[in-house]
């Protein structure tokens, strides 16, 4: 709470709330200088909330992310040592009125083989029937990956082994209310779709390029983990998920 309470690490943490960004992208979106920004978020990664990652497009680049898991463990710890009623419970999934339709999430990456098409079944998985949810590609691979099938079935009780990868033309006449890249090269060439959808970026490095590694790769481990983080994500970004009114008709 101590370091949270600070205006302009509040606000870091409020913008990466809501997308894995650049420090450069933060500095517009903090209007603050690029010197101030580096050091406010080094003092929240030595806290463990905010991780880094080299982008997977531009090594040069990095992408910063909210632990959204760590800070809800910081905050049921502040809860409960205030009082034992103030112990942090996650909420749950929006229900769906009658007069709303269901938000449309786009999850996007290269390949549509892995990293996106996991996350299109755990959401759809979690969200119950209140979500409507997508994935595709572009440079779609002609299977989904192997490990990816074997994962979400072991793990998660999930089959995809009959879903195949897509590409995002085939998507032309859709529109979205999020679109959620996954992979640091799609955010640059993702096309617009249209509807002015939020656009949300979960910076996750790809795990079948773990499993061609050659000899020693620690492919189906990286799937795992993979398959990890993204459900962690899906379950945070749930809450935010909320239904869309249904437009009127003259």
């Amino acid at each position: 709470m101590q370091l949270a309470a600070h205006p302009l690490r509040w606000k870091l943490l409020t913008e990466l709330a809501a997308s894995d960004y650049r420090v450069r992208e933060l500095v517009e979106r903090t209007g603050q200088p690029q010197n101030l920004i580096s050091y406010r978020l080094r003092l929240l990664r030595g806290s463990g909330l905010v991780t880094a990652r080299r982008s997977s497009h531009q090594a040069r680049d990095s992408y910063y992310h909210l632990d959204v898991q760590q800070c809800a463990q910081a905050l049921a710890g502040t809860g409960s040592a205030l009082h034992p009623a103030l112990a942090f419970t996650p909420a749950p999934p929006p229900s769906l009125p009658r007069t709303a339709r269901r938000p449309a999430v786009l999850f996007a990456c290269t390949g549509n083989s892995a990293r996106s098409p996991m996350a299109e079944a755990l959401l759809r998985h979690r969200a119950n029937g209140q979500v409507e949810v997508t994935s595709a590609g572009s440079h779609p691979k002609p299977r989904v990956h192997p490990d990816a099938v074997q994962i979400l079935r072991e793990q998660h009780g999930i089959d995809i082994s009959g879903q195949r990868p897509r590409h995002f033309h085939t998507l032309n006449d859709r529109r979205f209310d999020y679109v959620i890249t996954l992979c640091d090269k799609v955010r640059e060439v993702c096309p617009d779709f249209g509807g002015h959808p939020r656009l949300v970026h979960w910076s996750i490095p790809d795990p079948a390029a773990a499993a061609s590694a050659g000899p020693g790769s620690t492919g189906r481990p990286a799937f795992v983990h993979t398959a990890a983080q993204i459900d962690t994500r899906i379950r945070y970004l749930l809450p935010l998920l909320a239904p869309v009114p249904q437009e009127v008709q003259p």
